[in-house]
């Protein structure tokens, strides 16, 4: 079969906190796939996707969505029922990566490095610190940086203001010591790690702002960090995304701690299994310093797409 003759359904949007960054993600990857050569459907997906699916019957299914139903494994399962070949990670591994809880109780198994870290609910938070700070305050299954705070000793406003952001009491919500230093991110592509890149992002932390506005952070790659600590990010990289047993692309978030007062320690994360392809994202600027340019990236993607992920 030719890529011309290839369909290639480009699932966006969705209704998630993310549905912007999906929305760039999905029109980036169907210019893509279409300079390709691919037939290109883009849908802007909805509680019909399942039949929309079912009626257009694409040979592939590129999922650009990304947090919850999108990221969570429930689209995965949806197309897993209409024997639909899609990329990124299957039903399992999606949705262990994005509960954080879930994904740390995978990471601590395998011997991956994690910080210290307790999910409380809304309504236990507020009764005051749940942990000693310093300490980050995020939602136990959101992504891009969404409902991220860290909170430091004299920040109790902060925190009030993290407990403010919506939602209700019973709501969980991840409580994380804080690993001061860089910001470290490596992409891996089928079962290679590729480039770590330093992230320097221009507010407090890498938040939403700081991923996908312009000029919102600066990227050192490859990372100017010791060599061997280089080849451990890579190292973790690819165990944590064996170890959820992801597929096709991901891409894995460190804390390294290389002040000069500082411990040294080196902290996974998280992983993404929906990892952003927009223009300012990481992972099409990794691939591209491993010799992959954008539409070889999507390609492969679409080429790597099967069901039993």
């Amino acid at each position: 079969m030719t890529r011309s003759d290839t369909h290639v359904a480009v699932l966006h949007g969705g209704w998630s906190a993310e549905r912007e960054v999906s929305l760039d993600t999905g029109k980036g990857c169907a210019k893509a796939l279409k300079n390709a050569g691919y037939t290109v459907t883009l849908i802007d997906a909805d509680h019909r996707i399942a039949s929309v699916l079912e009626e257009l019957r694409p040979a592939v299914a590129f999922n650009a969505l990304h947090g919850r139903w999108g990221e969570d494994g429930c689209v995965q399962g949806i197309l897993e029922c209409l024997e639909i070949p899609y990329t990124h990670s299957g039903v399992l591994a999606s949705a262990l990566a994005m509960d954080k809880n879930q994904a740390k109780v995978v990471f601590r198994a395998a011997g991956l490095p994690v910080a210290d870290s307790k999910v409380v609910t809304r309504a236990q938070a507020a009764m005051g610190h749940p942990m000693a700070t310093p300490y980050v305050i995020k939602p136990v299954n959101e992504g891009s940086s969404v409902g991220v705070y860290i909170i430091e000793e004299e920040a109790s406003q902060l925190l009030e203001r993290a407990l403010s952001d919506g939602g209700s009491p019973e709501d969980r919500l991840m409580v994380e010591r804080y690993v001061a230093g860089r910001e470290l991110t490596c992409a891996v592509m089928g079962d290679v790690a590729l480039g770590v890149i330093d992230i320097l992002p221009a507010t407090e932390f890498y938040d939403y702002k700081a991923k996908y506005a312009p000029g919102g952070s600066r990227h050192v790659l490859p990372a100017e960090i010791p060599e061997e600590v280089y080849r451990r990010v890579q190292h973790l990289a690819l165990k944590a995304h064996k170890a959820l047993g992801c597929r096709g692309v991901t891409r894995s978030d460190f804390r390294y701690d290389d002040r000069p007062s500082g411990t040294g320690e080196l902290v996974i994360l998280e992983t993404n299994t929906q990892p952003g392809m927009t223009a300012t994202s990481l992972v099409p600027e990794i691939a591209a310093h491993a010799g992959h340019s954008f539409e070889d990236l999507v390609s492969w993607m679409v080429e790597d797409a099967s069901c039993g992920r």
